[in-house]
């Protein structure tokens, strides 16, 4: 059964932070934060706001600039790595919450990877038979993992939302997928509350965010790089041919040298690192939204949507733009 997204929502939260606010207690400044990452601003959840919160209320933007029912959605779908709890799921929140009756739930964690992840398991979903209409969130906290003693990593991340129905359609808009992860590199971009050792190395249990940022980067590029091309390859296409790729958006200055390496314009590039920050997996919907609001990406426009993350994991689909 073929399948499309006709229908987008984002959620990120009223706090805004600049990089001036990193200058009042680290060795930092806003120039050095935009050189070396893009990033601008970002925004961080209220004490009492949650990953679960943000996904309700990107899927109520969703509903309300699309006209979408919900009562009918059959399985809800939330990529995270900052669930509220460990148990019950994320999804399992939003169902109750939005009152979806009977739907089938589950959360998925391969971190910036997780939003087309559950596209590719929602696509999935529907050519089985089994189900016909998914809401698909990719949702993190991140500033409630962040270790805001460590230069190198605090400054980088923020907090949103984003959400997509993936529905049954006459007419197949979601093509081929990429799929692949390097487990061994799991021990240098970790999350962890129990001491159990990643890869057999001991490990800070302290639910902050671990990263080895030199292993990350060199790793992403490389990645993302050939992921494209992969992705390319199994679709029969060319990058001259896509109108537009959104990676996920972890640093400005990687996504610029991924493109000079791919020797592709970064006009063809949306993201939103440098308005939000690192937004893990809402990212991608984040860039594709506002793509979408400032008029850049059209209907049947071809895209390239690549996540890629801790885990070391990274899941890539080439989609026709079915959103308004």
């Amino acid at each position: 059964m073929n399948a499309t997204i006709t229908s987008i929502g984002i959620y990120h939260p009223e706090k805004e932070i600049l990089n001036s606010y990193f200058e009042s207690y680290l060795e930092t400044s806003d120039k050095w934060i935009k050189e070396r990452t893009g990033i601008e601003r970002r925004f961080y959840s209220a004490p009492n706001e949650y990953t679960s919160d943000m996904c309700v209320k990107a899927a109520q933007s969703l509903s309300q600039n699309y006209n979408k029912d919900l009562s009918d959605i059959d399985f809800v779908i939330v990529a995270t790595s900052t669930p509220d709890q460990a148990m019950p799921s994320v999804a399992s929140q939003v169902q109750s919450r939005l009152k979806i009756p009977h739907a089938g739930t589950i959360d998925i964690s391969s971190a910036c990877a997780g939003f087309v992840n559950g596209i590719i398991l929602a696509k999935g979903l529907i050519a089985s038979g089994t189900h016909k209409k998914i809401l698909v969130f990719g949702a993190d906290t991140l500033s409630k993992v962040t270790d805001f003693t460590d230069r190198s990593t605090c400054i980088l991340f923020g907090d949103a939302a984003g959400a997509v129905i993936v529905e049954a359609s006459d007419e197949n808009y979601l093509f081929n997928t990429i799929t692949g992860t390097d487990g061994d590199y799991g021990k240098d971009l970790y999350l962890a509350n129990q001491e159990a050792p990643i890869s057999g190395m001991d490990i800070i249990a302290n639910n902050k965010l671990h990263q080895n940022g030199r292993v990350v980067y060199k790793w992403a590029i490389q990645t993302l790089s050939n992921g494209v091309k992969e992705l390319a390859e199994k679709n029969n296409t060319t990058l001259t041919d896509v109108d537009y790729l959104i990676p996920h958006s972890a640093n400005y200055r990687l996504l610029e040298a991924v493109f000079s390496e791919l020797n592709v314009s970064m006009d063809k590039c949306l993201d939103s690192v440098r308005l939000y920050g690192n937004t893990s997996a809402a990212s991608i919907p984040l860039a594709w939204y506002n793509g979408i609001r400032d008029g850049k990406v059209k209907l049947k426009d071809k895209l390239m949507l690549v996540g890629f993350g801790g885990g070391f994991t990274y899941a890539g689909i080439y989609i026709q733009n079915n959103i308004k």
